[in-house]
């Protein structure tokens, strides 16, 4: 195989990861040239990739105009990576231990490329629903998360890493980078952070770190509380996550 060969085919993994990554963040199915007009990409290339990953199941046809979306495949992939991560399997034990302790929703958060995620949620137990989309992703600075995740990195990493834009704050505020920077390397220290959620106006979010053998935070455990509870009850989410997320870590490190 000639190193052009090589560099070709790479190329085309590349846009084939495009283009699962484009229906993933749209959520619905969409035609061939709608996707190659979404990720820039010349129209018959795409038509090709998208006949490849029909071929292998990877995409399927969606009705009789032409649409195709995220196939079963991938159903079938993620199962068995589910069945050899360990972090995914222990770490849903950890959020049913957080939400019979606390009640409250918790959740796994990780970086996701340029952004953060959802990963894993159990929902807490009271009658009014406070959840998230599992794999949406979001700005990384929007997050309690996002001062843990990035902790390991440098001031000049962080902000190559990070589209300027998303320091633009829901309310339109946009986030100092100091700032940011600072409350990164206090978390890092305390190992833990919370904040009045800048997402909606009544909850709170607690996150704490999932360490490797390195010291590095991989996740991160997460409590989100209505605002009154979380205030009555801070000590103790503190605690509770802390513990969880510390016992995580050595289930995974082990």
């Amino acid at each position: 195989m000639t190193e052009d060969t090589i560099k070709r085919r790479a190329k085309g993994l590349d846009r084939a990861f495009d283009i699962l990554d484009f229906l993933k963040e749209i959520g619905q199915p969409l035609r061939p040239n709608d996707i190659a007009s979404g990720i820039g990409s010349p129209k018959s290339t795409i038509y090709e990739l998208v006949a490849s990953l029909l071929e292998r199941r990877i995409l399927e046809t969606v009705g009789k105009d032409g649409h195709v979306y995220l196939g079963r495949q991938l159903y079938f992939l993620g199962q068995a990576h589910l069945r050899h991560f360990d972090l995914t399997r222990e770490a849903d034990h950890a959020l049913q231990e957080i939400v019979s302790q606390t009640h409250e929703t918790a959740q796994m958060c990780l970086l996701n490329g340029r952004k953060y995620t959802v990963a894993l949620m159990r929902e807490g137990e009271r009658h009014f629903r406070i959840s998230s989309d599992i794999g949406e992703n979001a700005p990384i600075p929007w997050t309690a998360s996002g001062r843990l995740l990035l902790g390991h990195l440098s001031d000049q990493q962080i902000i190559d890493l990070i589209d300027p834009d998303d320091f633009i704050l829901p309310d339109g505020q946009r986030l100092p980078l100091e700032t940011f920077l600072a409350q990164i390397r206090q978390a890092t220290l305390d190992g833990f952070f919370s904040f009045d959620s800048v997402a909606d106006t009544f909850t709170h979010c607690f996150a704490a770190p999932v360490r490797d053998a390195q010291g590095i935070s991989i996740a991160t455990l997460c409590i989100v509380a209505p605002r009154a509870d979380a205030v009555k009850n801070y000590n103790d989410y503190r605690r509770v996550l802390i513990d969880s997320a510390n016992h995580l870590a050595r289930r995974i490190n082990e």
